[in-house]
């Protein structure tokens, strides 16, 4: 909706004059006006009316306010406004997340055709050598056995797309070839998880197995991005070798991890609801989060940069966030479970 110059000088004054409040900003009303109008214009963004914009206006002021300050520190990552602007942190966090373990909601088997959840076998792993045996660095995209990033949109079906790609990359690994597999077969169909609700997957490799693998991308596209979940079809063909015979559960410890995603890419949950993440946009991440799992997200690699170790992990949030999709965090961090929880919840399905 388009309102008059009046309107938005009004709602402009007023909402900035709010979000530039801490002596800290060196930002001015109208440069974050600017900046606002800018912004929606790129991302083609209207609201319904005045109120909605006034109250985005303020929270785009807010934001940048946090970027400006974060980047001011000189650390090892940068933040940048991106797509996510107008929206407040519990906002991002309901609408971009979506990773559950719930026993309540997720632990279901009427949904499996052929065997009950509990009889698809599950391995612990546990790496038993020398940290200092293990290679530098590992890179799976580099390798070619990642797909192309993907976008969840505003379902909460990030256990989807964590589950297709570790599939995915073991299927490279076993095959020598890449295919991409649909998250919305996933969403859909899986009543083991919650479609954009949130889901585990753990469960998913399990309901994949049951069903005798996944459908393409292509022969099943995605169609989740608005926040709904179509109702399953059942018309699509499963790629061969795409089912996985078991799962492995990896140890929380760094050495384990970094042992498992040497063998492939790992499926990891982490806590993804801080503006860290929100913004994030190149560099290791070093910032402050916690073990609160919300997210789940795919592990393909770790390394070195600039003398920080860290994981490579690529998300579901599109190319253009963070480093054209992916994000470093942190390794070796003393955070109990890793930084962000990134050790908590890892495992990888065995084709």
């Amino acid at each position: 909706m388009k309102f008059t110059s009046a309107i938005l000088a009004a709602l402009a004054a007023t909402a900035t004059a709010t979000a530039t409040s801490s002596p800290a900003s060196s930002t001015t009303p109208l440069q974050i006006e600017a900046a606002f109008e800018a912004w929606r214009e790129k991302h083609g963004v209207e609201f319904k009316d005045p109120v909605e914009y006034l109250k985005r206006l303020a929270i785009f002021g807010e934001n940048m306010e946090r970027i400006e300050e974060h980047n001011s520190k000189g650390l090892s990552w940068k933040m940048s406004m991106n797509e996510f602007g107008h929206l407040a942190p519990a906002e991002f966090k309901a609408m971009y997340s979506g990773f559950s373990k719930s026993e309540k909601k997720l632990l279901k088997t009427g949904g499996l055709r052929s065997k009950a959840y509990s009889d698809v076998p599950v391995t612990p792993f546990v790496w038993k050598g020398r940290k200092d045996e293990l290679a530098d660095s590992v890179d799976w995209v580099d390798a070619g056995a990642v797909t192309a990033v993907k976008n969840q949109g505003t379902c909460g079906s990030c256990w989807s797309f964590s589950t297709t790609g570790a599939i995915e990359g073991a299927y490279y690994i076993a095959n020598g070839k890449s295919v991409s597999l649909s998250e919305q077969q996933l969403v859909s169909c899986d009543t083991t998880n919650n479609g954009c609700g949130g889901g585990s997957m753990d469960y998913a490799f399990s309901w994949v197995e049951s069903q005798g693998g996944l459908c393409s991308e292509a022969d099943y596209p995605y169609a989740s991005s608005s926040g709904t979940a179509p109702s399953c079809s059942s018309s699509c063909t499963v790629v061969d070798g795409t089912a996985p015979t078991g799962y492995t559960d990896v140890t929380a410890t760094e050495s384990s991890l970094m042992a498992a995603v040497s063998k492939q890419p790992v499926s990891i949950a982490i806590e993804a609801d801080q503006s860290a993440f929100q913004f994030y946009s190149g560099g290791v991440m070093t910032g402050t989060c916690g073990t609160s799992l919300d997210h789940g997200v795919l592990l393909v690699g770790y390394g070195t940069e600039d003398n920080t170790d860290f994981w490579k992990v690529k998300n579901s949030w599109g190319s253009t966030w963070g480093e054209d999709g992916y994000i470093k965090i942190e390794r070796g961090n003393s955070q109990n479970g890793g930084l962000c929880g990134i050790l908590l919840s890892a495992s990888y399905p065995t084709l």
